[in-house]
């Protein structure tokens, strides 16, 4: 099955919405899509199309690893800020409409993505350090998809991360990108 990419910008977005309304359990607001369209990196979200038909998408962005900048305490009691930790590329959504899964169209999307990366990881990704998302605990075809084909690894498990959704507790799956 031959599968094209495209870009999501402005005046296909509604398309995404199409898209994650079939895909995923929870509602995303208005800003989440005003945020991919303003993003405007096409190697890190971006729509799958099968004969000029939109059957997937996947969504990432660059966020910063650490705490954000926020103060930690030293075991002495002194303050210090995480600024440089580096980034890694968060994987908001990945969504293939039900009639088209299990045709390699995600493998396909996810893959563009790593190969995005690897294409910029000396220049504009030089501080990507790794890639990674939540996966609600029960989600075991997801885990086993990032996990067998990917190597993703099972991090934490995080409660009530979700709302309206249950189980709300997730998983972070995570691949290191520099060796």
């Amino acid at each position: 099955m031959e599968v094209e990419f495209g870009e999501i910008n402005g005046s296909n977005v509604e398309e995404l919405r199409k898209i994650n309304t079939a895909c995923f359990p929870v509602q995303y607001q208005p800003s989440f899509y005003r945020n991919i369209v303003e993003g405007g990196d096409n190697g890190l979200c971006k729509f799958a199309y099968v004969n000029e038909v939109v059957v997937g998408a996947v969504c990432c962005r660059i966020e910063p690893l650490g705490n954000g900048g926020a103060a930690k305490k030293a075991d002495d009691g002194t303050e210090h800020r995480d600024h440089d930790c580096g980034q890694r590329i968060y994987i908001m959504t990945l969504g293939v409409l039900a009639s088209y899964r299990n045709r390699g169209i995600g493998t396909r999307l996810i893959q563009s993505v790593l190969e995005h990366y690897d294409a910029n990881k000396d220049g504009d990704y030089a501080a990507v350090k790794s890639i990674c998302l939540h996966v609600q605990i029960s989600n075991k075809d997801a885990m086993n998809f990032y996990m067998e084909r990917f190597g993703f690894t099972k991090g934490p498990m995080i409660k009530n991360y979700y709302r309206r959704v249950d189980p709300p507790h997730c998983y972070i799956l995570q691949k290191d990108l520099k060796e």
